[in-house]
């Protein structure tokens, strides 16, 4: 009897931990590319779910869950405020992009 209950808790605990997800967000810099993925990226639309399918597989993950644009204040650690990451007028955009597999 007590090896049937070790079976079925180990049993439960592998298909518990088989069940979730990896999952990983990372923040880039919302740079204009000159065709507007920038903006889908940024404003979650439609058009941007292929590059975040895209940068997700380039990763080694399955699937891009979400993408959205971030403020700086959002992101923990250090994030330069002015001048570095300035391009095209565009300062202190961030888009993140959580991946799974």
């Amino acid at each position: 009897m007590r090896s049937l209950l070790a079976l079925v808790s180990c049993a439960s605990i592998i298909a518990a931990s088989s069940a979730v997800a990896e999952t990983r967000v990372f923040i880039i810099a919302n740079q204009a590319d000159g065709y507007g993925v920038d903006q889908c990226l940024a404003k979650g639309e439609k058009c941007g779910a292929q590059v975040a399918r895209t940068y997700c597989q380039s990763r080694d993950f399955a699937q891009a869950s979400a993408y959205r644009r971030v403020d700086p204040d959002e992101i923990t650690g250090s994030v330069p405020k002015t001048g570095a990451n300035c391009s095209h007028g565009h300062c202190d955009e961030y888009v993140a992009i959580t991946c799974q597999r």
